[in-house]
């Protein structure tokens, strides 16, 4: 037996922790991976594993003392068995590998003797090969399902012994056809594993001798490349991320041995999400460590419940193997919607409302305006009156001008009206707001709702113009349409979608008559706003006559 130190391994990035426990005495006997002391970060609290089997001698460090990756904190007798490799990860793998080596050739000298072809097909049952002395061997991966067309040496089950994980081939290429065992079955030599279809081509007989012309050399080429090229993809692939993982295809073979498959089901890691770097993609313990702490720095930055976190991405192929593509940086303004969007969607239960807008006596009332616009150097749009509409909505009915402030508990209730109005650039769509819209008239709101406009296709506007809005009008009227449910732009907890007018014939009591009708859409926040709520709020919007809206509307001071 031979003494080691016992190191502190890698914290997860933790420069220095604290001892909170010692777990073992000197004198005690550990198991590998037993625990040895407990040391405690800022985030989480550790058990420190022993490297190996053996004895501990000396505990080095006490309650209280701080410790880094590196620090000796004992020392131990290696038991017999464990001295070689206990103090690195290494040694096991290269043991592993050893042994499923020894475990391939064994299976290799087992295989049977492959068969003369003779055209046409065989029924044959495969059977498990020598496996060197190991009886009653748990398979815990079936490689192959029914149907499935295999070549020789193509992985049927991957069994596991105490020593080692081993996979056992084909003897034959063919067509799978019952499987006879299931995962947990447990295996030893000569039992039946599965029936397949052998088909007879030539293939067998070119396994038992070597190849005598060119043309079975270059069926047998393409073979190591094909190996290569996954390896090539695994070693290229990004690392699974949470919130975008790609679940494992069917089948995927995972290389690992048994010490690192326990550590894998002790920190609950799914080994087929876990890129091996280990030879022939191999995944080490080195592997699900990162995995783990990849994991865990999502979840602490993470996302959270306010992002949506938990909910797939969607993974993208790859366009360029249907067609020529180009691609290009988002623009800020665009990311940033994206991202604005997509937290209201995830955060905010919508719900939309829709009405239709007799705006006949309106239109009628604006196009009147306009020589005093033109005296004015103001052009007189349907939109101030949707503002000033929206305004007195939200003063009717308080709860629309309200934010939730969820982890408080509490509802914002607002004492001002300040609206949005998207407006439609070459550079994305933006924001302004237009301040205090219940206290301004209906020129002034012209006047201010041009210039913003300008300024927004201008890219002109200033963070602070874009910021206070608590409510939000988007028109698509000048576009088409006649109908949508706009996203609630949160914290606010409703806005309006304003659809193309048309001409509708409209039942008056004794006739029907051509009126110009105008498609609202209001979404909102069913959390802060109920279904007769937005009834209401409608309504108000559609009975509002323009000359009270004039009258609600009527400049407080002249525009020069």
């Amino acid at each position: 037996m031979s003494e080691q130190e016992i190191k502190v391994p890698d914290l997860g990035g933790a420069d220095e922790v604290e001892v909170i426990e010692i777990i073992v005495s000197a004198g005690d006997s550990v198991e590998e991976e037993d625990p040895i002391l407990t040391v405690e970060s800022d985030k989480a609290s550790v058990e420190l594993p022993s490297p190996g089997a053996g004895k501990i001698t000396k505990i080095t460090v006490k309650v209280g003392d701080k410790v880094k990756e590196g620090d000796v904190v004992g020392m131990m007798e290696a038991s017999a068995g464990g001295s070689d490799d206990a103090g690195s990860d290494e040694p096991e793998e290269k043991a592993e590998e050893k042994e499923e080596a020894k475990q391939e050739e064994k299976s290799e000298e087992s295989k049977p003797a492959p068969k003369k072809a003779s055209g046409g097909s065989r029924k044959e049952t495969v059977k498990v090969p020598a496996l060197d002395g190991f009886d009653n061997v748990p398979v815990i991966e079936i490689n192959v399902a029914e149907g499935d067309t295999i070549e020789a040496d193509d992985p049927l089950v991957t069994v596991e012994s105490d020593k080692a994980t081993m996979e056992i081939p084909s003897p034959y290429a063919g067509k799978v056809g019952k499987i006879l065992v299931s995962e947990g079955d447990k295996l030893s030599e000569g039992d039946e594993l599965l029936e397949m279809t052998v088909q007879e081509g030539g293939g067998e007989e070119e396994e038992a001798s070597e190849p005598a012309s060119e043309e079975p050399a270059k069926e047998e080429k393409p073979e190591p490349r094909s190996e290569e090229k996954p390896k090539q993809e695994a070693e290229s692939a990004p690392e699974p991320q949470g919130a975008t993982y790609e679940p494992p295809s069917p089948g995927a073979k995972v290389h690992a041995g048994p010490a690192v498959r326990k550590l894998a089901r002790e920190l609950g890691a799914d080994l087929t999400r876990i890129k091996g770097s280990g030879p022939k993609s191999r995944i080490t313990k080195d592997d699900v460590h990162a995995y783990v702490k990849s994991q865990l720095k999502q979840a602490q930055q993470g996302t959270g419940v306010a992002t949506g976190s938990g909910i797939p991405g969607v993974k993208l192929p790859d366009f360029s193997q249907f067609g020529e593509v180009k691609r290009e940086a988002m623009s800020r303004m665009m990311f940033a919607t994206a991202n604005n969007m997509q937290r209201s969607w995830l955060n905010v239960p919508h719900v939309t409302q829709f009405e239709d807008a007799d705006i006949t006596d309106m239109e009628d009332f604006r196009k009147a305006q306009k020589a005093a616009g033109e005296k004015k150097g103001v052009k007189m749009t349907p939109l101030p009156f949707l503002l000033k509409a929206c305004a007195t909505a939200l003063a009717e009915l308080p709860q629309f001008n309200v934010s939730l402030d969820m982890e408080r508990k509490e509802v914002v209730r607002k004492k001002y009206i300040h609206i949005g109005i998207a407006v439609d650039t070459p550079h994305g769509l933006m924001v302004p707001v237009i301040r205090d819209v219940d206290k301004k008239g209906l020129w002034e709101l012209a006047a201010e709702s041009a210039e913003l406009a300008q300024k927004a296709r201008d890219k002109q506007l200033k963070p602070a113009e874009m910021q206070g809005a608590c409510f939000t009008i988007t028109s698509l009227g000048g576009i088409g349409g006649t109908a949508f449910t706009p996203i609630v732009n949160t914290p606010e907890v409703a806005i309006l979608g304003v659809s193309k007018a048309a001409m509708k014939p409209v039942w008056d009591g004794k006739e029907f008559q051509p009126r110009l009708m105008l498609p609202l859409s209001l979404s909102y926040d069913h959390r802060a706003v109920n279904g007769a709520d937005a009834a209401r709020f409608t309504t108000v919007l559609s009975q509002l006559s323009p000359t009270r809206l004039w009258r609600r509307g009527r400049a407080r001071r002249p525009i020069s």
